[in-house]
């Protein structure tokens, strides 16, 4: 099995920044894509952002795109998100996922490994 573990999430006036991790351990994933999700109360949960094995090839929701940078660690088995500009859209559970592609899939439906989730909280 492969466990994922998301911290970094917190209270963050608007405008402010955050940056959420997501640690995997476990199974070898080999050559995988590492994505966030979010969803927010009473919402489905939504693509954010995702990246590729190497690194190189990321892709974002247009709602994010600008503000937020996902990216590797040197390790490969460590996805950051870079929250920048927060605003008061942002707000929801932060979800990291993960699956064995060398694609970078952007529906929740295509990943089967998910972090327990971390909290982001924007103020006005």
């Amino acid at each position: 099995q492969v466990q994922l573990v998301e911290s970094g999430g917190g209270l963050v006036q608007a405008g402010g920044s955050l940056r959420l991790s997501c640690a995997a351990s476990g199974r070898t994933l080999g050559r995988n894509a590492m994505g966030w999700f979010r969803q927010a109360p009473g919402k489905e949960r939504e693509f954010v952002a995702a990246i590729n094995w190497s690194g190189i090839s990321t892709y974002y929701a247009d709602s994010v795109k600008g503000r937020f940078t996902i990216s590797r660690g040197n390790a490969k088995n460590t996805v950051y998100l870079q929250m920048n500009s927060l605003i008061p859209e942002d707000p929801a559970v932060y979800y990291c996922a993960a699956r064995s592609s060398v694609v970078i899939p952007t529906s929740s439906f295509d990943y089967n490994y998910w972090g327990q989730g971390t909290q982001v909280t924007v103020s006005s």
